[in-house]
């Protein structure tokens, strides 16, 4: 990404929503300030390339959907999609988002509804609103007072 500290915010709020892993595809090194310190007891997984994160979930004993988050024409809607239990998000650079390899290895793209001028919304926001989804759809929000922050 050209904008690595994305990294680190991502990173911070999969610790929030308590995802099970951040995957971080390509460089190890990354600006940890965005992460406020989660990035030490979140769990982190690099991999080489995206086909090789692919190969990773699909591989696991409860095979996990890679679905990509862009707003790529033809992505259908993350607003009206039955988000899986088992998945991971992938989000590509800010500007350019998936590329031709991520899209060609993903389970599916969705892209996030945007009613103003602007053409995407920043990529750390994205994460934190696909997060929110599955939240919404798998988390189990009963009378235990912790999940309230």
């Amino acid at each position: 990404w050209q904008h690595d500290f994305n990294i680190g915010t991502i990173v911070r709020t999969a610790n929030a929503f308590l995802a099970a892993e951040v995957h971080i595809v390509g460089n190890r090194r990354w600006n940890r300030r965005g992460a406020m310190v989660t990035d030490r007891y979140q769990h982190v997984r690099h991999h080489a390339s995206v086909p090789e994160l692919a190969d990773y979930l699909h591989a696991l004993p409860a095979p996990v959907r890679l679905l990509g988050i862009d707003n790529l024409p033809g992505s259908a809607h993350l607003e009206t999609m039955a988000v899986p239990h088992d998945v991971c998000f992938l989000f590509g650079q800010e500007g350019p988002g998936l590329s031709e390899q991520a899209r060609a290895v993903c389970d599916g793209t969705f892209s996030i509804a945007q009613f103003g001028s602007t053409r995407s919304i920043n990529a750390s926001s994205a994460a934190a609103i696909a997060m929110h989804a599955w939240v919404r759809a798998h988390a189990d929000l009963g009378a235990d007072p912790v999940w309230r922050g």
